[in-house]
């Protein structure tokens, strides 16, 4: 099994984002590099290794240089009240994966030059809050990062990432310079890119940073772990089973998440790894997870033909601005990819009809680029409106014959069959915007002879209706509504 290791050791603050950098990129006790300064002394390489001192030090330079980059805006839209406080030295927890070494006590800069200005006073989770974790699971690793689930003291999960020791990514460049604390901070430096980008980009559809450790770990000092939101695997196999009013939640979420990329507070940022693996779901909404391969600037040009934009399946030509950048291009990027990835899998099928012809439009329109992100959204939030009002039913909700007779405060616990999509496997439990669609619903199932309507109510606001063979035995209960068909 993989040795693992999770950080127990100091206070969070956003000011501390950079502070973090120091804490990667030198020895202990050295002092804030000022602007110009160089960012420490070169990693020594293994002999014989391919570039050596120089080639793995330029890594870390730019990859820190990038990471300053992305600082410099200050707090994003929305941003915590961290607490103004230093590091201290806590003991040791016990996450059950190793047991580390206590901390050292390590103050880190509040507003020294070129850094992010501290925001204001306000609680942040730190390393104290993982010393009686509980429930400690691995959850999965990539090429950089190993991720775990655990339970806090108060009851709450979250998610912990830290720098998989065991990783391609550490272990190619070891492999390549024979400098393990080297290339560590080089890897290091993906997860503080990720945590200044969660942090600058906060946003509903953006996975929450909570927090961060540090500790000294093996031989490497200064190991870092981010505290994060806990979301569950985007599984797409599993998702084409669900309801289309969840599949489109899903694709709404992301149209919006696009929308905020493309006019964020650092300018337009795509994610150069966008697959569903670097999504996660928490409580229905789909929220980016993993920044660290997302990128800020457009890609220059002298001409279109430097703004090709290359897909598995097709290429697109963009303009060039006359800026000498390729127009658009981080944003066509994302839109393209959510078509081939997303929409094109969980946006039409099993959608009302009245609405799939819209759907097929906004469908056909990302594949071929001819909308951007603003259209995109525009026309996503046309359908949410059309779905939760009800207007979508004018045209489509038949006027039935068939006459139910209404039993209050009751239920029927059993009779059920399935039917796709449903809410629950084992029966045939669907959403309604009221009644006359249920009575639609019922009299469109030739087993449907009665429906049961609960208290509960989707995200947009429509009833759960379960939908019965029959009505043999109904027994009280004061949260639902029988309706059963009546003879003749």
């Amino acid at each position: 099994m993989r040795r693992r290791r999770a950080a127990v050791a100091a206070g969070f603050c956003a000011s501390f984002l950079l502070g973090s950098v120091l804490n990667v990129l030198f020895a202990p006790g050295s002092e804030p590099p000022r602007p110009g300064q160089s960012p420490g002394p070169s990693p020594a390489p293994g002999p014989g290794r391919r570039g050596g001192r120089g080639e793995l030090a330029r890594q870390i330079r730019a990859r820190y240089e990038e990471v300053q980059r992305y600082s410099r805006w200050g707090p994003g839209p929305g941003a915590g009240r961290p607490e103004r406080r230093r590091l201290m030295d806590l003991a040791p927890g016990g996450l059950g994966l190793q047991r580390p070494r206590p901390p050292r006590a390590r103050p880190v800069p509040d507003g020294a030059p070129g850094w992010p200005p501290a925001p204001g006073p306000g609680p942040r989770l730190g390393c104290a809050a993982l010393r009686n974790v509980s429930g400690a699971q691995y959850v999965g690793s990539g090429y950089t990062k190993a991720v775990y689930r655990v339970r806090l003291p108060g009851g709450a999960a979250v998610a912990l990432k830290a720098v998989d020791f065991s990783g391609h990514d550490l272990g190619s460049c070891v492999r390549e310079f024979g400098a393990r604390r080297g290339c560590y901070r080089l890897a290091a430096h993906k997860l503080l890119k990720e945590m200044v980008l969660l942090e600058r980009l906060r946003h509903p559809n953006v996975l929450q940073l909570y927090g961060y450790c540090y500790q000294d770990s093996e031989d490497i000092p200064d190991t870092l772990t981010t505290i994060t939101e806990l979301g569950a695997p985007v599984e797409m196999i599993q998702l084409l089973q669900t309801s289309w009013e969840d599949r489109f939640r899903i694709c709404l979420s992301l149209g919006r998440l696009l929308h905020h990329l493309a006019h964020s507070p650092l300018g337009s940022v795509t994610l150069l790894d966008f697959r569903p693996r670097q999504f996660v779901l928490v409580d229905g909404e789909l929220k980016v997870t993993d920044l660290d391969d997302a990128r800020v600037e457009e890609t220059p040009c002298a001409s279109s033909a430097d703004c090709i934009l290359e897909f598995p399946a097709r290429n697109f030509t963009l303009p060039c601005s006359a800026q000498g950048w390729c127009d658009g291009m981080n944003e066509k990027r994302n839109l393209y990819n959510a078509y081939r990835f997303f929409f094109t899998y969980l946006l039409p099928h099993s959608a009302p009809p009245s609405l799939r012809p819209l759907l097929d439009i906004i469908v056909n329109a990302t594949g071929e680029l001819t909308w951007g992100v603003d259209e995109t959204l525009a026309q996503l939030e046309t359908v949410l409106n059309l779905y939760r009002s009800g207007q979508y039913l004018q045209n489509s909700t038949t006027s039935s014959s068939a006459e139910y007779q209404r039993i209050p405060d009751s239920t029927i616990p059993q009779e059920d069959y399935r039917c796709w999509p449903s809410y629950h496997h084992g029966s045939c439990l669907l959403s309604v915007f009221n009644l006359a669609e249920a009575v639609d619903v019922c009299e469109s199932h030739a087993q449907c002879h009665a429906f049961v309507v609960t208290n509960q109510t989707t995200w947009t606001g429509r009833k759960l209706v379960f939908f019965k063979t029959g009505w043999n035995q109904v027994v009280p209960d004061p949260n639902r509504t029988t309706y059963v068909r009546a003879p003749g």
